[in-house]
């Protein structure tokens, strides 16, 4: 099987650097994630591509993790549509 550019995806990673934060974006995927290093950017990419493909442990208390998060479980409105990139 032969393959042409425009068959092929891209691969790697790519980074920029903006208001002081190292971004590293995952061609493949087009997941992403920043810090403050190259380093730190490939740490949390590589987290964050673990949990893309359906790794990491379910939430069991949601409400308890949004606490943890910092965030009021009374303010969050269950019925509200997710964000495009959640659906």
């Amino acid at each position: 099987m032969s393959t042409t550019a425009g068959d092929r995806r891209e691969e790697g990673v790519e980074f920029t650097h903006e208001d002081g934060l190292v971004t590293a974006l995952d061609l493949e995927t087009g997941v992403a994630a920043s810090g403050e290093s190259k380093a730190e950017a490939l740490s949390m990419l590589a987290e964050a591509l673990e949990l893309h493909e359906g790794g990491g442990e379910p939430i069991e208390d949601e409400a308890a993790f949004l606490r943890e998060v910092g965030i009021d479980p009374e303010e969050v409105d269950a019925d509200e549509t997710p964000p495009p990139w959640l659906e």
